[in-house]
């Protein structure tokens, strides 16, 4: 991945901190929100954005009688984080041997 192609997925706070979170496996939303500490519907927009764009995965069942919806990262979504992550780091090195 180059820098200027950054996937527009990568170019929100919050899309970030799901992705990091859901690297750990799978969450509830409950989770999510716990996590990121964002709203129910700011949360809800960007995951859908994430699902549309195969970067998450959306499960509802239903526990306790209750609705559950639970999240997952795809193998798409894993890989193009860990190719952005390397990105950054790339730049890092790159800015970090030209102050030496």
């Amino acid at each position: 991945m180059d820098i200027n192609s950054i996937p527009d997925i990568f170019q929100s706070k919050l899309r970030i901190a799901v992705i990091s979170c859901l690297l750990t496996g799978e969450k509830t939303f409950k989770e999510v929100k716990e996590i990121t500490g964002a709203t129910d519907g700011n949360i809800s927009v960007q995951l859908s954005k994430m699902d549309e764009g195969g970067y998450v995965e959306i499960n509802k069942d239903f526990f306790n009688n209750k609705p559950r919806t639970r999240y997952k990262l795809t193998v798409k979504g894993k890989n193009e984080f860990i190719d952005y992550v390397n990105t950054l780091d790339n730049v890092l090195k790159q800015y970090n041997n030209k102050e030496k």
